[in-house]
């Protein structure tokens, strides 16, 4: 993805750049366009945080289904806004990919603004989805501390933070898998969306070939949320259509692996491209089947409705606060 400068009509032009530095973006002007994007992101999340909180109080949330000491949404308000900044991180992200995508793969013909604009959108919306994804680690961590009741301040806080922010330190049911995951969602994030602002000092095609693992923390994220949200614990309609969501993901990989925007990346038949060592035409083909074989298996998950929920069981389970907090 390289920004381009916008051409003289009615779209909103691209962040200002600063021409002593060689016309890059300076990462100032993206943090100053992505504010309407991160208020959007902050109405959403407030939007879900309602609706999670009306759920449980309700009785009718997944969450207290799961965790039924959780039917008190008044003391359980900070994991709620975590749930809610999950949600709303991970909508964004998929934005994020979608358009990343879009920009990387073969180009409409026609599109309702132009380039800049979207690659704009991808470096703002990145931004805020790294935002969101702290925000959601903050408040786990800031509803652990309040759940460590019993515990000194200042252990309460490294119990939290180790929880949260240190791998391998969470040791409670399928967070001991779930939150490793996320974390790694998280400290990959952050420096593969920071260094298109430093692509200068590393040199475009290091960077072009590091963005390309932009796609693993979006798999990580869903991961990780599949595997502990109480919100698709279950195998019911949210979990399948969380599913069902993955397959645009899935297509544009795919048309941006059989024909990226690059030439240079484009695969023809073996032994006709000298310039390509013959490992990367391997790995190359070996993407495109790969990415063939995951829409086969999404579809193949939402339309058989096995999707790897657990059944909702008929009465509530016997769970307490210290023995497992999932998402």
């Amino acid at each position: 993805m390289h920004p381009e400068t916008t051409g003289r009509d009615s779209t909103p032009p691209a962040p200002v750049r600063d021409r002593r530095d060689g016309g890059r973006v300076p990462l100032r002007a993206d943090l100053k366009a992505a504010l309407p994007d991160a208020g959007a992101a902050v109405v959403v999340t407030v939007a879900v945080f309602v609706f999670l909180y009306l759920r449980m109080r309700s009785g009718a949330s997944a969450t207290v289904a799961v965790m039924p000491f959780m039917d008190d949404p008044g003391t359980y308000w900070m994991y709620l806004l975590s749930q809610a900044f999950g949600w709303s991180g991970l909508l964004w992200s998929w934005g994020t990919v979608l358009l990343g995508l879009l920009l990387s793969g073969p180009r409409p013909g026609r599109l309702p603004v132009s380039r800049a604009v979207l690659e704009r959108w991808h470096r703002t919306t990145s931004l805020t989805t790294m935002a969101l994804m702290f925000a959601h680690a903050l408040m786990f961590a800031a509803e652990l501390v309040r759940d460590a009741g019993g515990l000194a301040w200042a252990a309460r806080l490294w119990s939290a933070f180790a929880d949260t922010f240190v791998p391998g330190w969470y040791d409670s049911g399928t967070g001991k898998l779930a939150i490793p995951i996320g974390q790694g969602a998280l400290y990959l994030a952050v420096p593969l969306g920071l260094l298109f602002y430093v692509r200068h000092r590393i040199g475009a095609a290091a960077w072009r070939r590091l963005h390309r693992f932009v796609i693993v923390v979006y798999v990580l994220s869903v991961w990780h949320t599949l595997l502990y949200g109480t919100n698709v614990w279950y195998d019911e309609w949210p979990r399948t259509a969380l599913w069902l969501l993955q397959l645009p993901v899935a297509v544009l990989l795919l048309l941006r692996l059989l024909r990226p925007a690059r030439r240079a990346e484009r695969l023809g038949a073996p032994g006709r491209q000298a310039e390509v060592p013959p490992l990367r035409w391997t790995a190359r083909a070996v993407g495109r089947v790969a990415a063939a074989a995951v829409i086969a298996g999404l579809l193949a998950v939402v339309l058989s409705g096995h999707d790897g929920g657990r059944p909702r069981p008929d009465g509530p389970p016997v769970t307490a606060p210290a023995t497992q907090i999932p998402e």
